[in-house]
């Protein structure tokens, strides 16, 4: 973590991505630019502004109301009421997730479609954080715990920053209940401007933010995307830039991670 200009900055698999809610106007020169990445030794940064601009190609996935049950379908409250039956949610502490939830975390990879590959348990538990809010939802035959969110707070916004589903009890819906709860205590009881689930995904295919939208009415809250490459990464990209679709039917790890930078690429000049 780094400060510059008053925001704090992290690293992120090489890139370096500033630590503020996403409504946070960013503006930097080409000059500012240089010296970020001259500062902090990182492949790219990436930044956005224009906070729910006109449509784009990069966006956040946001709910900014709540109106209970009368918002969802017939179909999506009988599932929420289900979902309450067989399962129960409550909050917890970082030590809990911390000591049970690594069996909800690696159990969730099996359902995704990508070459990210899950932490070790030793890494997911460094990753846990004590100033971070923590929901868990719980089986009620068993009390077994079948899946979590971890969520932050700051500018009156809260993030949906890591929501795990044991892929086992989704046919019990757990997705149902958990967001519906999590919906109704950050937009309703306590009165947040919006929840995020966060940016419009690269790395991998996700079906998440599309059942949001469709089933919990979350929408796109668009913005104009940002990169500044390192002098060799910038290189590399305009060089490989042209081949992307050749790279893509090669289907090996490492051309799935430069596949994923050409793809923040053609986001990044749609804008141009």
């Amino acid at each position: 973590m780094i400060e510059y200009k008053g925001i704090k900055w992290y690293f992120y698999q090489g890139a370096l991505l500033p630590r503020v809610p996403p409504h946070k106007e960013i503006v930097l020169t080409r000059e500012e630019e240089r010296e970020l990445l001259k500062k902090s030794k990182a492949l790219f940064i990436r930044y956005t502004s224009e906070w729910d601009r006109d449509e784009s190609e990069f966006w956040y996935v946001i709910k900014d109301n709540f109106d209970g049950m009368n918002e969802l379908s017939g179909n999506s409250r009988s599932k929420v009421r289900r979902g309450e039956k067989r399962n129960y949610v409550k909050r917890v502490d970082a030590k809990y997730i911390y000591q049970y939830g690594y069996n909800v975390y690696v159990s969730a990879f099996k359902y995704y479609c990508t070459f990210t590959k899950p932490l070790e348990e030793k890494e997911f538990q460094e990753h846990i954080k004590e100033s971070y809010e923590y929901w868990a939802v719980f089986d009620r035959d068993s009390d077994m715990l079948v899946a979590y969110s971890e969520n932050f707070i700051e500018d009156n916004m809260c993030h949906y920053s890591t929501i795990k589903f044991h892929p086992s009890y989704l046919k019990n819906y757990t997705s149902y209940l958990l967001t519906y709860e999590m919906n109704q205590y950050y937009l309703n009881e306590i009165g947040l401007d919006y929840v995020n689930d966060g940016a419009r995904s690269i790395s991998h295919d996700t079906n998440v933010q599309s059942y949001f939208m469709d089933k919990f009415k979350f929408r796109k809250a668009f913005v104009k995307l940002h990169i500044a490459y390192r002098g060799d990464i910038g290189l590399a990209v305009k060089l490989l830039y042209p081949f992307r679709s050749i790279i893509q039917k090669i289907g090996h790890s490492l051309t799935d991670k430069i596949l994923v930078i050409l793809n923040q690429e053609e986001i990044r000049r749609s804008f141009e």
